[in-house]
């Protein structure tokens, strides 16, 4: 039965060996690329040539994309689960984050 705070698809069975699986592989290679987005992301921050920018964010991109399908493979797969989030708790976080927009220069607006 499966648990009402959690959003997930049904599992897809993998064998229980010591040997790993396809579950553990993709959860490996979605934490390597966590690793890696979270890298180029420095990178991209402390580059200071255009063409090494340009080229960075190329790959970043490629990489974040990754990430994503990565993901989306383990939660089709039902390998990856999310909690469940209460709509009073949603609309306090976003009121709370919303307030903090009064900190921000320039009249609390982004530009």
């Amino acid at each position: 039965m499966q648990n009402q705070n959690k959003i997930q698809n049904p599992a897809t069975q993998v064998p229980k060996t010591p040997q790993m699986n396809d579950r553990d592989f993709l959860n490996d290679m979605l934490s390597t690329e966590k690793y890696m987005t979270q890298a180029y992301t420095t990178a991209l921050h402390e580059a200071s040539h255009q063409h090494l920018y340009d080229d960075l964010l190329s790959i970043f991109t490629e990489t974040q994309q990754m990430q994503r399908d990565i993901f989306n493979l383990m939660f089709q797969k039902g390998w990856y689960k999310m909690e469940v989030q209460d709509t009073q708790k949603i609309q306090q976080s976003y009121q709370q984050h919303t307030g903090y927009t009064n900190q921000f220069p320039y009249s609390g607006h982004i530009q």
